[in-house]
Parts: C-alpha cells; sequence; structure tokens
C-alpha cells in the first residue's frame, strides 16, 4: 500500500513537471564575435599589444646570445674572476628576460589585463543583445554552442537563437545560414519561435 502511494505521488508530481519546464536557447559566440566589428578591433589591438612584447622578448634574448657568443669566444682570454662576473651578468639578464615574459604572458600578466580591458566593450554589447533577445522571446537560459566548457552533441537549429543576437546587434544574420555545414540535417531558414 506505501509503495503505491509512492508511485501515484510520483506520477503526479511527474505529470505537473511540463508546467515547471524551462524555455532555453543556444548561440555560437565565435561566429557571432567573427561579424563584430567591435571584436575585430579589439582582437587587432590585443594582436599588436602581444607583436610588440613578443618582440621585446626576442630582442632581450638576442642580446643573451650576443653576450654569450662574446663570452664563449673570449673565454679562454678572462681571468676566473672575469669569468665569473660575465656569467653572473648574463645569468642576470636570463633573469630579466624571463621575469619580463612571466611579467607579459604569465597569469594575469600584462596581455591578460590587455585583453580584458580591449574585449570589455564588444562584451557588453553582446550581453546587451543578449538580455534583450532572452526578455522578447521569453528565454530562462541561453547556452554558448563554441563555448569549450559547454558540449553540445547535437543542436536543433530550432533552437538557435544567433540569428536574432546577430540581429540585435545590428549584424546580417544571413550569413548564418551559409556558415551551417550540418550533415545530420541540413540548415534552415526557420527562426526559433
Amino acid at each position: 500500500m506505501k509503495r503505491g502511494l509512492i508511485l501515484v505521488t510520483l506520477f503526479l508530481l511527474g505529470a505537473g513537471i511540463p508546467g515547471w519546464a524551462q524555455k532555453f536557447g543556444y548561440i555560437d559566440t565565435e561566429f557571432i564575435f567573427s561579424k563584430l566589428p567591435e571584436y575585430k578591433k579589439a582582437q587587432e589591438g590585443i594582436d599588436q599589444f602581444a607583436d610588440r612584447w613578443s618582440k621585446d622578448i626576442l630582442d632581450k634574448q638576442a642580446e643573451i646570445e650576443k653576450m654569450q657568443r662574446a663570452y664563449q669566444a673570449e673565454e679562454i682570454l678572462l681571468t676566473d674572476d672575469m669569468k665569473r662576473e660575465r656569467q653572473r651578468v648574463i645569468g642576470d639578464k636570463e633573469r630579466e628576460a624571463r621575469e619580463y615574459n612571466n611579467k607579459v604572458f604569465g597569469y594575469e600578466g600584462l596581455l591578460f589585463q590587455k585583453k580584458k580591458e580591449l574585449m570589455k566593450g564588444p562584451m557588453e554589447l553582446l550581453n546587451r543583445a543578449l538580455e534583450k533577445v532572452a526578455s522578447q522571446r521569453k528565454l530562462n537560459f541561453i547556452f554558448d554552442k563554441a563555448s569549450e566548457g559547454m558540449l553540445m552533441l547535437y543542436t536543433d537549429p530550432k533552437h538557435d537563437y544567433t540569428d536574432y543576437v546577430m540581429e540585435e546587434l545590428g549584424l546580417d544574420p544571413d550569413s548564418q545560414k551559409a556558415k551551417q555545414t550540418s550533415i545530420a540535417q541540413p540548415a534552415t531558414s526557420a527562426k526559433p519561435k
């Protein structure tokens, strides 16, 4: 009797679940960002800083290699004190180069900070568009198909809200149709409802 009551209770609760259903959709931020001029500009800025800092590091490495070659060429002529001094200077330069490399490209280094600063504008644009689309379409969740943390093995195109977010950003969503190359299901032009 007790078991039957539990089953009936579970059935009644299960029958009520569709009323609690959440509406969700997904977007492809990688594709959206590839079309967003503000993102492209920010990425160009990041690349410029990365290139400049990489060149600085390469210059430091070239200077160290030059010092090492000079030391090796003159080593036979140097006294023990002079050898130690040269090795110390070369070691100091190598340490400086490593510290600079870590300062620029290390965890939360200068490049990370610059990327965070330059990506703030495009991310705010995307977030405003996402909030508006979620509100208009009454979505509870929007997933990012391009995210490494979100693995989707199958995506039903009727839940793809990339076009709406692109429209909200003033971008051409029609180029999305050409991008879709699904073997399992051909791309459709129908938008989610």
